[in-house]
């Protein structure tokens, strides 16, 4: 696991004995030494976690159990952020944000179809469903893909987005803080082209680095569960490498404190 400009410039950053405030506790890190590093791409600027942990089980059960509790506590956590006001929601401003970008991309388009990858709490597909979009949720947890269907009402498939079948014809996918999560973000947006309809695009949103290192290693950036973590100039040298064409890429701080890094890609 590198960095997307696929370098050998990889020197340590960060180093860690014990879990950084506010790092959610996970059971796979149990009963072992806590260590790992943070390595960053003296080309590129990218940031690589590494550690010895067993992380295989975390996104099919223990992440929500960790963050959550339970089916419950997702349906709690998702009125909680969609009560909100717009000021002070990261996921108001990402929806206007595509939202805009769609408009100008494409002008007028009936129902546009979009694939949200990793889609959690659904709160993203409730505001686009509400702005006229159809949208399919996708998570590899069996509660989050029950809460998108019966709570939220779009369709949900359950499983490992880089396994199941998928439908094609989408006119957008999404990946929503994905890809940091990931040994290869860049097998994701390879991915990802096979399920856009002509025309289409990704859009894609992950941890900005550089601005989150210069506020020192406690960041919720470097956290454990975040294998990536992107500069400007690595998202831009993934989508090159995934063979997109980077139509615009932001850097921003979320209402949340959240440093972001935002692109939109097309094939």
């Amino acid at each position: 696991m590198g960095c997307p400009c696929a370098g050998s410039l990889l020197v340590r950053a960060f180093e860690y004995h014990a879990p950084p405030a506010g790092e959610t506790r996970y059971t796979f890190a149990d009963g072992q030494p806590y260590w790992r590093e943070v390595c960053r791409c003296g080309a590129c600027g990218h940031f690589v976690s590494r550690h010895h942990l067993d992380e295989g089980a975390l996104y099919g059960g223990q992440y929500v159990d960790s963050t959550y509790g339970d089916y419950e506590g997702i349906c709690r956590a998702h009125a909680r952020v969609m009560g909100l006001p717009p000021e002070r929601s990261d996921n108001a401003g990402r929806v206007q944000r595509l939202i805009e970008f769609a408009a100008h991309y494409w002008g007028p388009r009936r129902t546009p179809r979009i694939l949200d990858v990793g889609s959690g709490l659904c709160v993203f597909l409730t505001r686009m469903k509400a702005a006229g979009w159809e949208g399919t949720a996708l998570d590899p947890d069996p509660r989050a893909a029950r809460h998108a269907e019966e709570n939220v009402g779009v369709r949900a498939i359950c499983g490992d987005f880089m396994a199941v079948d998928l439908p094609g014809g989408f006119d957008a996918v999404s990946f929503n803080k994905v890809l940091e999560h990931v040994p290869e973000p860049q097998l994701m947006l390879l991915r990802a082209k096979e399920c856009l309809a002509p025309g289409g695009f990704v859009y894609v949103e992950v941890p900005d680095g550089e601005a989150a290192a210069a506020e020192g290693p406690g960041r919720e950036e470097f956290f454990i569960e975040h294998l990536h973590v992107f500069s400007a100039a690595s998202l831009a040298a993934l989508g090159e490498r995934a063979g997109f064409r980077l139509r615009l890429l932001e850097r921003l701080r979320e209402p949340s404190s959240k440093f972001t890094l935002r692109a939109f890609l097309s094939i």
